[in-house]
C-alpha cells in the first residue's frame, strides 16, 4: 500500500513529510526520531533572537504578495529584469526588479506544487498532476505544456535551449525549450521510505548535476542524459527504514572544478566537478541543501546550526548555533562577504560570512520561509509561506 503521510513536527526544524511503503502511518514529534514514538524528552524551543549592534545596513526595498505556499516550498526567482514568483493557487507574478511593480500576473488555472524556473525566456511552473507549465517572461503567454509522469515539487530550471525538470517517482527529465518536447529522461528506483523534500537540479550547458534518494549524486550528460559519474554524498545507515532515511535534499552548489551536496542524517560533501572523486566529506544531517562562495560551503543542519567549511579541505572554521532549531532556510551568499537566511518567524538573518556572527536582520511578515532567497546585486528577496514577496536592498 503506498500513500503520502505529512509528518508535521512541533519543533519547526523537524518539519518534513516523507513517503512510506507499509502498513503503518507515521505521527510526529520534536528533535528525535525517537519521538515520533512517544518518547519522553523534552521538547525543544526555537532559540530567542537576541539583540546586536548591525554591521550592515540593510533596508526594505519593495514587497508583493503571490498567494499562500500551502504545504509546498515556493522560491522566486529573476532573470536580471525583474523578479518572478508563484503561490499555490496559480498566480505568477512578474514584478519590477527595483520597485516592484507588477509587470504582469497570471492565472495558470490550476494548482501550483514548484517554481519558479527562469531561463531561456521561460518562466517555469510545476503542478501536482506532474505538469511542467512555460510561459514567456514578456508578457506571461504561455508557450507549452509537458507532461511528466509524478508531482514536480522543486523548481524546473533551465539554459538556452533546454529544461530540466523532475518528477516524484525517480525520473529526470531534459525538455527542448521552445518546444517542451522530451529530449531524454532517465529513471532510477526509489528506496522503501523517502523524503518528500527533494534534491533540486543543477543544469550546466553540459552537465545536469542530481541528488538523489538514497545519498546518492549524479552528473549526466546534457546532450542525451548518459550518466557521467555517481558518487555517495551519504550512506544510509541505522536498522530501520525511518533510520536508514538519507536523502540529497535541497540546492547543489558548484563552482566549475568541484561540485558539492548534502544528505539528511548524512553528510555534506564535495567531488571533483568533472570526474566524480571525493574530494571531502563531513557528517551533517541537512534539509535544505548547501550554499558556496569563492572561499567556503555553507549549509544549516536540521538543527538550525549554520555552518561554514573550507571549500577546499573540508575546514570548519564556524558554526553559528543562535538560531538552533527555528527551521532555517537554504543559506545564500549575498554582497560580498554575507549570508542571508531565513527563518520559521519570517526573519532575514545577514551573517557574516569570515566569522558566522550576525550582521543585520530585517521581518517579512511573520511566516515562514521555507523557499530559497534570490540573490539580487544589492539585495535579497524572499518569500513566504503566506505568499509574501520581499525585497531588501544593502547599502
Amino acid at each position: 500500500m503506498l500513500w503520502e503521510a505529512d509528518v508535521k513536527a512541533t519543533c519547526p526544524s523537524l518539519s518534513l513529510a516523507v513517503w512510506l511503503i507499509s502498513g503503518f502511518a507515521l505521527l510526529s514529534g520534536c528533535s528525535t526520531v525517537g519521538s515520533w514514538f512517544q518518547s519522553d524528552k523534552p521538547v525543544v524551543q526555537p532559540a530567542t533572537l537576541l539583540d546586536f549592534k548591525p554591521t550592515l545596513v540593510m533596508k526594505p526595498a519593495w514587497q508583493g504578495n503571490v498567494g499562500a505556499s500551502g504545504a509546498f516550498a515556493f522560491s522566486p526567482a529573476s532573470d536580471g529584469q525583474a523578479v518572478y514568483a508563484a503561490g499555490q493557487d496559480g498566480r505568477i507574478v512578474k514584478f519590477d526588479l527595483a520597485s516592484g511593480r507588477e509587470v504582469w500576473h497570471i492565472d495558470a488555472g490550476q494548482p501550483l506544487s514548484a517554481g519558479v524556473g527562469v531561463g531561456a525566456g521561460l518562466v517555469l511552473v510545476g503542478t501536482t498532476k506532474g505538469e511542467l507549465l512555460a510561459y514567456r517572461s514578456s508578457d506571461g503567454s504561455r508557450t507549452w505544456v509537458a507532461r511528466l509522469s509524478g508531482e514536480i515539487l522543486v523548481p524546473p530550471v533551465a539554459t538556452e535551449g533546454g529544461v530540466a525538470a523532475r518528477s516524484n517517482d525517480g525520473r529526470v527529465y531534459l525538455l527542448d525549450a521552445a518546444t517542451g518536447k522530451q529530449r531524454w529522461v532517465t529513471s532510477r528506483t526509489l528506496p522503501a521510505l523517502t523524503l518528500r523534500q527533494q534534491g533540486h537540479l543543477l543544469l550546466t550547458p553540459d552537465v545536469l548535476y542530481v541528488g538523489h534518494a538514497g545519498g546518492r549524486l549524479s552528473a549526466l550528460a546534457v546532450n542525451n542524459g548518459a550518466p557521467q559519474w555517481e558518487a555517495n554524498v551519504s550512506l544510509p545507515r541505522g536498522a530501520t527504514e525511518i533510520e536508514r532515511v538519507s536523502d540529497v535534499t535541497g540546492p547543489l552548489a558548484a563552482d566549475g572544478r568541484r561540485v558539492c551536496g548534502s544528505a539528511y542524517q548524512g553528510r555534506i560533501a564535495c567531488f571533483d566537478a568533472q570526474r566524480g572523486t571525493l574530494i571531502w566529506m563531513r557528517d551533517a544531517s541537512v534539509l535544505r541543501g548547501v550554499e558556496m562562495d569563492e572561499r567556503m560551503v555553507y549549509a544549516a543542519d536540521v538543527g538550525g546550526n549554520l555552518m561554514a567549511f573550507d571549500k577546499l579541505r573540508g575546514t570548519h572554521p564556524w558554526k553559528l548555533d543562535k538560531l538552533h532549531d527555528r527551521d532555517l532556510s537554504t543559506p545564500v551568499a549575498v554582497h560580498s562577504r554575507y549570508l542571508a537566511v531565513g527563518d520559521f518567524q519570517g526573519q532575514v538573518h545577514i551573517i557574516n560570512s569570515d566569522d558566522g556572527t550576525f550582521a543585520a536582520r530585517q521581518p517579512t511578515d511573520g511566516s515562514a520561509i521555507k523557499g530559497v532567497p534570490l540573490v539580487l546585486k544589492a539585495g535579497v528577496v524572499v518569500q513566504t509561506i503566506n505568499g509574501g514577496v520581499f525585497s531588501f536592498r544593502f547599502e
